[in-house]
């Protein structure tokens, strides 16, 4: 079961949907996409599945959307606002590791406000550039975030597929990502309704173990042979 704790922020209050683990090893903030919600399916998934393996997870409504508006406001303002939820998070689950992502835009946001202090970024559909605009590029931010990063990436994403996000990184001379396709996924990751059960839970236990053993090697890397 969720529940629901106000977050004040500059533009007016804001929301954590929080889903507690009942002795957190981890934690993991989530951001909305600009167009959607914290019920996105890939976001409400992370929500129900990662509390029995020790992972508390926040999803924050950012204020435009807990005022009704449909439109989100720039990314300044996404910025501001998405701060005091990652502080009232770490407040929450003082001395456990705090992850942090989102999806798309919600993606963007927790790479541009990225902190040393944050145990890796959890993102889900990497806007990469908007479809049909490659040229239009937004690599920098996650380039930017000094962190591990997990970037799951719907393999038919037009706003940038598995091997673009990689190509685009190498490019820029960035290692520091984890990239998992999630095969026959558009930029939703949510299953098409026709897609059998079984294909269902196949994508589920990829988003859940991906996330999983992301976060158990950020929180105990293995020694680099020398």
């Amino acid at each position: 079961m969720s529940t629901v704790h106000a977050v004040e922020t500059p533009d007016g209050p804001g929301e954590l949907v929080i889903a507690e683990a009942t002795s957190p090893l981890a934690a993991l903030v989530l951001g909305h996409g600009a167009g959607g919600s914290e019920d996105a399916w890939d976001l409400a998934f992370l929500a129900r599945a990662l509390p029995a393996s020790g992972v508390s997870v926040a999803r924050f409504r950012q204020p435009w959307l807990v005022a009704g508006r449909k439109v989100a406001g720039p990314p300044a303002s996404l910025d501001r606002c998405w701060l005091p939820a990652v502080a009232a998070a770490r407040g929450r689950w003082q001395g456990v590791p705090l992850f942090v992502g989102g999806r798309s835009a919600g993606a963007r946001c927790a790479c541009r406000c990225f902190s040393t202090d944050d145990a890796g970024l959890v993102l889900l559909s990497f806007p990469l550039h908007p479809p049909g605009k490659p040229e239009k590029s937004r690599v920098s931010e996650l380039a930017g975030a000094a962190g591990p990063a997990l970037v799951l990436q719907g393999a038919a994403d037009p706003f940038g597929t598995p091997s673009d996000v990689a190509r685009a990184l190498a490019d820029v001379g960035y290692a520091g990502e984890r990239i998992v396709p999630v095969p026959g996924a558009t930029h939703s990751l949510a299953p098409a309704k026709s897609l059998p059960s079984a294909r269902v839970a196949e994508r589920e236990q990829l988003l859940l173990s991906a996330v999983l053993t992301f976060m158990a090697d950020a929180l105990d890397p293995v020694p680099s042979a020398e």
